[in-house]
């Protein structure tokens, strides 16, 4: 595992030498980059929700009632119990966002074609994940305080996977305009 990470570091150097990644005028794959987002919230929820009841023994229900407290309000999270309409209120929220956040990434992958390599797509899905990260827990959760609680390793963890998934699908996914 150790030397696959060093090979997919070095790789990314090498071409970061070879390649300027210089903004260029192309366009993202819109419907790659929406299933991107869609799929890669989809990996971070199923990771949540078992990350929740195999390890932190804490009901699943708590984060779905965190994310649909930013449409409900905080009210929602006086309970934690299960509840059809905030987990619907928390699923719709979620790959919402997900979709939006797999075009934005798709909005910086393509015209710097950092879409050329495994190594490259890795570590820009990374990076997006660690803005996103810090854009959720330390600026919108400003809006939305109950978020605090949610800053740590874990979270961070979920972030990163996140990015990571968006953007080896939407590299797997994406099709050159005119295709």
């Amino acid at each position: 595992m150790m030397w696959q990470l060093l090979i997919a570091f070095e790789e990314v150097v090498m071409e970061l030498h070879m390649h300027s990644h210089h903004l260029e005028h192309r366009l993202p794959d819109w419907p790659a980059a929406a299933v991107s987002g869609f799929a890669a919230g989809a990996v971070v929820m199923v990771l949540e929700l078992l990350w929740s009841t195999l390890f932190m023994d804490t009901s699943p229900w708590i984060t779905s009632r965190m994310v649909a407290a930013i449409v409900l309000g905080p009210d929602t999270m006086q309970a934690s119990t299960f509840s059809v309409g905030v987990v619907a209120v928390a699923l719709a929220t979620h790959y919402v966002l997900g979709i939006v956040l797999g075009l934005i990434l798709a909005v910086i992958i393509a015209p710097f074609h950092f879409d050329s390599s495994v190594g490259m797509i890795l570590l820009t899905g990374a990076v997006f994940g660690l803005a996103v990260y810090l854009f959720n827990f330390y600026g919108m959760a400003r809006f939305f305080s109950w978020f605090n609680d949610m800053r740590g390793w874990s979270t961070l963890a979920a972030h990163l996977i996140f990015g990571m998934s968006a953007a080896i699908i939407y590299w797997k996914l994406e099709r050159p305009i005119g295709q």
